[in-house]
This record gives C-alpha cells, sequence and structure tokens, in this order.
C-alpha cells in the first residue's frame, strides 16, 4: 500500500487553455485539452511548482471578461 507521502512517482505539471493547472504522471499520456509546461518531478515538487505559478485561479476566460488577464 502506497501513502500519498510515499509517492515518488514522476510527475508533469500540466496546463490547460484556461490557464488551469494540474499534475499528471509521466509515464501517462496526457488527456486531451492539457498541455505539459516543462516542469516535472515528484508529487511535492510539482505541487509546490503550481502554488507559485497559479496566483489567480479564476479561469483564463473569466479574467479576460473582466479585464484582468
Amino acid at each position: 500500500m502506497m501513502f500519498e507521502d510515499d509517492d515518488r512517482r514522476s510527475y508533469l505539471v500540466v496546463r490547460n487553455d484556461e490557464d488551469q493547472y494540474s499534475i499528471w504522471p509521466r509515464t501517462h499520456p496526457l488527456p486531451a485539452g492539457w498541455q505539459a509546461t516543462g516542469e516535472a518531478g515528484t508529487k511535492t515538487e510539482c505541487l509546490d511548482h503550481i502554488a507559485l505559478v497559479w496566483t489567480d485561479l479564476r479561469p483564463k476566460s473569466l479574467r479576460d471578461r473582466d479585464g484582468r488577464s
């Protein structure tokens, strides 16, 4: 049994067209609509990176509508 804290698999940081971020196992094909950002590492490393770069959680379409993209 693997606990989340013990997860040492390699992940990719991915982003969709709405500038929403997630992580994806490096060994799996990316789902439609998502692109790799070039960042990869452990789950913790990837989530830490996302926390630094994804500062406005609103979807891009909402930011564009509000004029603050």
